[in-house]
């Protein structure tokens, strides 16, 4: 039998990696927000992978309680992700993959584009998740990681924002609203840069983004955490020192 998984956080999106993880034959053990990470690790203290499939906002507090038995093998898949959020924590190298794809409650998952995937599980997740119908992307270096976790936040944070304004799916926005998403765009790529401390070719990304669109020009702007990511996008221009115009006009307008 192959090694076991750990899969903290049993969501939507960590059903399908659960799935995807059965199939390829690992077992798959998974530990709820409830149970004593520490407890857990003395009872599986080697597994395979450790795949943190919580959201975005309860990322912080599992990577604080990771027992060190576990700190090798991780695998986060969160958005608004960025290489400072497991630095921070002294964790090397952990997988990372860049979801393209979702999953909602009582449908089947929906792939926009494949998924790139970067760490020393990545084989283990192409194979796994491709048993799903699900393409995995595996990248060269951290250099490859790191443009495409910023160009999934532009992506996110873009349409979000612009959906607050107007709302719609992204093919809409492309084709009506184009000004505002460039000009969101290279706002929230402004900020990237701030969060890396690296330079970014704006014109790369805008076109990753677009790529995704084509991959699902259906899919709507604004999901139920577009404020959030607004008032977020603010706190980071804000340290930054950045003027962001376009989201500051956003945010004020939907206070008013």
């Amino acid at each position: 039998m192959k090694s076991p998984v750990i899969l903290i956080g049993i969501g939507e999106m960590g059903s399908v990696f659960a799935r995807g993880l059965l199939r390829s034959g690992h077992p798959v053990y998974p530990v709820t927000r409830d149970k004593d990470l520490t407890e857990a690790a003395k009872q599986l203290p080697s597994p395979e992978l450790v795949v943190v499939a919580v959201a975005e906002n309860d990322l912080h507090a599992v990577l604080e309680e990771i027992p060190p038995a576990w700190q090798q093998r991780l695998c986060l898949l969160q958005n608004e992700l960025l290489p400072g959020d497991w630095q921070q924590y002294g964790f090397i190298k952990p997988t990372i993959i860049s979801v393209w794809f979702e999953k909602k409650k009582g449908q089947d998952v929906k792939v926009l584009i494949p998924s790139p995937a970067y760490g020393p599980a990545a084989e283990l997740l192409k194979t796994s998740l491709g048993s799903l119908g699900i393409p995995v992307r595996i990248l060269a270096d951290e250099s490859e990681l790191l443009f495409e976790l910023v160009l999934k936040n532009v992506y996110i944070v873009t349409t979000n924002c612009a959906g607050l304004v107007a709302g719609g799916s992204v093919s809409e926005l492309w084709e009506n609203h184009r000004e505002l998403a460039q000009t969101i765009a290279h706002e929230v790529i402004q900020i990237q840069a701030a969060l890396t401390g690296e330079t970014f070719q704006p014109e790369a990304l805008i076109a990753g983004m677009l790529t995704a669109f084509e991959g699902d020009p259906d899919h709507g702007c604004m999901g139920r955490s577009a404020p959030a990511r607004l008032a977020r996008a603010l706190q980071q221009a804000d340290a930054a020192g950045l003027a962001i115009p376009r989201l500051r006009e956003i945010a004020a307008s939907q206070k008013s």
